[in-house]
């Protein structure tokens, strides 16, 4: 429950659901954290809510489509509760407040991803009966100083945002016009905030942006000295040797060396990178405006494990984009089975309003051929992930609990340093946020099983 600080609100109850990425899930408990001086307290069931938030995702089609499905139930509850108010936050919300607020009337407020401190006068206005909104973008807003209330929170892991917007325009994504221009956090604030969670007992933080390798920080303006990401990242490694740290996500064009030698040189950063090919083949990637080759990308590759041979790559990959012929095709088929990913997020292109490439070019692949070459690239991953954990086995790897297993109460799980999922006995001997070296004796395509051996260090 969010604390009662006392207000206007005081005893009313905010029901808060996060969709899509875990940018929006961070959010969420900014938005939670202005609310509660307001006097909300938090509820999980629809019935009891005075205000309703959805903190929405535009990235792909099928995430809005559950997103409407979600407001139309939402309106059958309402029409039992009249004084409820509903509202959409973040990514939908800039490109479709007209239709859900007028055409549909599916909502009462709408808010987009840099107008959350104005949430308080949005919602006095919808008690008077006006609809409300505010979708402007900043080109500073990074709710630096806001401390965020920890939502659905297993207590050891945790999620700490270093920037919002992004500034490279590739030509399927929307996140440029949702979520505005790139600008980066204090650094100050986020170890600040990094240090705050492993004093509360966290474990594991990520650093979350949509390209971190773009964050910079000016010192001041008197000096050209700036904090890069690979600064912050080896400042938030040396809060504690116990905090493990990963971040999300890397953007291949701006991927450095520095960031992979700082890695390379503390064993808390976490051997895992999320590093986004999207197509294997030249043509594609320029219409998709990504900004470097496949020999770039397969140099990049080449770097990360030169740096880190034990470390983890995982990547996203899109099916069928617009005017992609059989040969690009197979260009993606091939780097797949060169790079052998350990993990990916792989979709059919959704064609996304306000992209340059619902401008520029026609979605024009067959939704069949979409399936049919996604289903192939899901293949190939499959047999990568098998093959890529399967190597695992035999070794003792550090582990740190997260609690317990989803299937069992018997078994906890955890991960390891290469992010993938480790289920073994449970013992009075450790628990969540500890550390424990286990012998890896199984595994299937995306998990390990096995016997801890000893504990490495306990959470205190």
């Amino acid at each position: 429950m969010l604390p009662n600080q006392g207000s206007n609100h005081s005893g009313k109850k905010l029901l808060l659901e996060s969709y899509g990425c875990q940018m929006n899930f961070s959010d969420s408990e900014i938005v939670a954290s202005i609310l509660a001086k307001e006097g909300y307290t938090t509820t999980r069931v629809p019935e009891e809510a005075d205000l309703i938030l959805l903190n929405t995702c535009a990235i792909r089609d099928n995430a809005e489509q559950r997103i409407r499905s979600r407001l139309e139930f939402l309106r059958s509850v309402k029409k039992k509760r009249p004084s409820m108010s509903v509202g959409v936050l973040g990514c939908m919300a800039e490109r479709l407040r007209e239709k859900l607020l007028d055409q549909e009337k599916l909502v009462d407020l709408v808010v987009g991803p840099d107008a959350y401190r104005d949430l308080p006068n949005l919602i006095q206005q919808v008690e008077t009966g006006q609809k409300a909104v505010n979708v402007l973008l900043s080109r500073e807003e990074t709710y630096a100083e806001i401390t965020p209330v920890r939502l659905n929170t297993n207590g050891v892991n945790h999620f700490i945002s270093i920037m919002r917007g992004c500034d490279n325009m590739c030509s399927f994504c929307v996140v440029p016009f949702t979520r505005g221009r790139e600008r980066s956090r204090d650094p100050e604030s986020i170890v600040a905030e990094a240090t705050d969670l492993f004093n509360q007992g966290f474990r594991e933080v990520t650093l979350l942006g949509q390209n971190v390798d773009s964050y910079k920080w000016k010192v001041n303006e008197t000096t050209e000295d700036k904090v890069s990401f690979a600064n912050l990242l080896e400042r938030v490694a040396l809060i504690h040797p116990d905090l493990r740290i990963r971040y999300s996500t890397s953007h291949p064009k701006d991927m450095s060396d520095e960031v992979l030698e700082v890695m390379a040189s503390h064993e808390n950063i976490c051997k895992y990178i999320h590093l986004p090919v999207q197509s294997g083949h030249d043509d594609v990637l320029k219409r998709m405006n990504r900004g470097y080759s496949r020999e770039w990308y397969l140099q990049r590759i080449e770097a990360i494990r030169r740096y880190m041979p034990d470390c983890a790559i995982s990547t996203d990959v899109i099916a069928g984009f617009c005017g992609e012929t059989e040969e690009e095709h197979q260009s993606t088929v091939s780097i797949m089975r060169e790079v052998g990913f350990d993990m990916a997020y792989m979709f059919k292109y959704s064609e996304r309003p306000r992209t340059l490439a619902e401008r520029k070019f026609e979605d024009d692949i067959p939704e069949e051929t979409k399936t049919q070459r996604l289903q192939e690239i899901i293949d190939i991953q499959m047999k990568n992930a098998a093959r890529r954990t399967a190597a695992h086995v035999g070794k003792t790897q550090k582990v740190l609990i997260e609690g317990f297993s989803k299937r069992s109460s018997e078994f906890y799980q955890g991960r390891n340093s290469q992010n993938v999922v480790a289920i073994f006995p449970v013992s009075t001997e450790f628990g969540p946020g500890d550390y424990v070296e286990v012998k890896m004796t199984g595994a299937t395509s995306v998990t390990l099983t096995g016997e801890a051996v000893s504990v490495v260090s306990k959470r205190s």
